[in-house]
């Protein structure tokens, strides 16, 4: 029986930037996934946020995701785009990227780590104890670890096996996504009916002044609404020539299938995140409809949460209790994800009252502060985790500041590469004093001249140190004194020590 510190059940995009959190830490981890390569057929997910860029950028790996993707201003709220092309970051903008590419080039860099993958065989079932996990494969092995973290999609079944509940609120409305042949060529974009929407395009395409232009040939991209939300199960070839006839009036003389699926607005979330050694993480934690891009960019951004607490604690580091602040902190995120979710699908719907009330929430956006606030939210930029009163700065990410240290000139998020915390003192050299952490938490002397503003907010005022966790959010945040500052290590780095050791 192979053993493992961690088993990542699911090695979509989440499972995969938990694979690499972990292996950046050092920790023996592995993946296990059904799928024999990488590939995925067809692609819900077409894009990154901002913070997710950001995220990635942390770890020196933004370019990559970069070179194949194009930037552009899609960041919006159900029908309106939201410009954030005036907040206060390097990636001020969104990437339209498809899922498929985003996880091959997530597994070209989880490659070049030290992670285990088990790949053509899928977990059929687990049994937690007091010391770890047994977890039986589909091909009749077994794997044991300390812990497991369900990263398994929707339909979860390490949720399931876990008794988790995933209460939440049944589909509204149900999609039918599809790639194929079309005898006639449809009207290419996104179109509104009495129905709902559909659209159509092309796998290749450009973003020319913020407008998506196709490429003239190849098979359509199709998504279009059913009638009812009733539907169970996969699509077939007519049932989306039904829901095409309906919508458009025509099929198009549809044919050549390469892929289909369905996807609806149900939206539902996992009780708890986390059960004894079992945790969830992404679609098996939280789904709802893809309107708005959140989905995949929410499963990245727990990966990254999640992932430097449990090698802190796999190394003995922090206590056991550390682990339930990742529940405590991506619960409500996800939370608010679905809300605002639920009501961008409310105000796609076509009746003669939405189309009023939209119309209303429209001109509100238009106002700058709305917009700002908005923006802040769909982007992934204004994510706060509630560390008590104190400085605007306190559970907020971390500016990507220019600094300017002994070393020589650097970025914050330089700094963050092999996922580890960073304490930034921007006093006097000496007035920081973390002696029984040093070995844990590296303390950089920097200036910084510039402005510090935050996406949402604006300007703040300036702080004379700030601890950044390495997930980039700040845990503490020093004006002048170190008040507290001891309190905060003990709280996410461990006890102090007397003798150093290796992190």
């Amino acid at each position: 029986m192979e053993e493992h510190a961690v088993v990542i059940a699911g090695g979509g995009s989440t499972g995969l930037m938990l694979a690499g959190e972990l292996a950046l830490a050092g920790i023996d981890v592995a993946i296990v996934e059904r799928r024999e390569n990488q590939e995925i057929v067809g692609s819900r997910a077409g894009g990154l946020s901002a913070r997710t860029l950001e995220v990635l950028d942390q770890r020196g790996i933004v370019s990559r995701f970069l070179a194949e993707g194009q930037i552009a201003q899609v960041t919006g709220f159900a029908v309106t785009r939201l410009d954030i092309s005036d907040f206060p970051t390097r990636h001020n903008y969104g990437l339209a990227l498809r899922q498929k590419h985003i996880e091959r080039i997530l597994a070209g860099w989880v490659g070049e780590l030290p992670v285990a993958i088990y790949s053509g065989r899928g977990l059929t079932g687990f049994v937690q104890d007091d010391a770890g996990v047994s977890i039986d494969l589909s091909d009749g092995a077994q794997l044991r670890a300390g812990y497991l973290v369900g990263c398994d999609g929707g339909r979860s079944l390490v949720r399931k096996t876990a008794g988790i509940a995933f209460p939440g609120w049944d589909a509204t409305t149900s999609n039918i996504l599809a790639e194929a042949e079309m005898e006639e060529e449809p009207p290419l974009g996104v179109h509104r009916t009495a129905l709902g929407m559909h659209a159509f395009g092309r796998e290749d395409y450009e973003i020319r002044d913020g407008k998506v232009v196709f490429a003239s040939e190849g098979p359509i991209n199709v998504m279009v609404t059913e009638r009812g939300a009733g539907a169970t199960g996969e699509p077939t070839l007519d049932d989306l020539r039904q829901a095409l006839i309906a919508a458009c009036g025509t099929d198009y003389g549809i044919h050549g299938l390469k892929w289909i699926s369905r996807f609806t607005d149900m939206s539902r979330q996992a009780e708890v995140y986390r059960k004894g050694r079992v945790f969830l993480a992404g679609d098996a934690a939280h789904v709802h409809s893809p309107v708005g891009g959140q989905g995949l960019n929410t499963g990245v951004q727990d990966a990254v949460n999640l992932g430097w607490k449990l090698a802190q604690v796999v190394k003995g580091i922090s206590p056991e209790a550390l682990l339930d602040s990742y529940h405590a902190e991506r619960h409500p995120v996800a939370a608010r994800v679905l809300r605002v979710t639920m009501a961008q699908v409310a105000l796609q719907r076509s009746d003669d009252r939405t189309e009023a009330l939209r119309d209303i929430v429209l001109e509100l956006l238009g106002l700058e502060a709305a917009r700002k606030k908005i923006a802040a939210e769909m982007s992934g930029l204004a994510i706060r985790y509630e560390f008590g009163e104190g400085h605007p700065l306190l559970g907020r990410r971390m500016p990507d500041l220019d600094l300017i240290t002994p070393g020589g000139p650097t970025r914050v998020f330089t700094l963050l590469r092999n996922a580890r915390p960073v304490l930034l003192n921007f006093g006097a050299a000496g007035s920081l004093d973390i002696t029984p952490w040093s070995d844990r938490v590296p303390l950089v002397h920097a200036s910084y001249a510039g402005p510090w503003e935050l996406p949402g907010l604006g300007a703040v005022s300036a702080p004379s140190a700030v601890l950044v966790r390495p997930d980039g959010y700040v845990a503490w945040v020093g004006e002048r004194t170190q008040d507290g500052l001891h309190e905060a290590m003990t709280s996410w780095f461990g006890t102090p020590r007397s003798k150093p050791e290796s992190f």
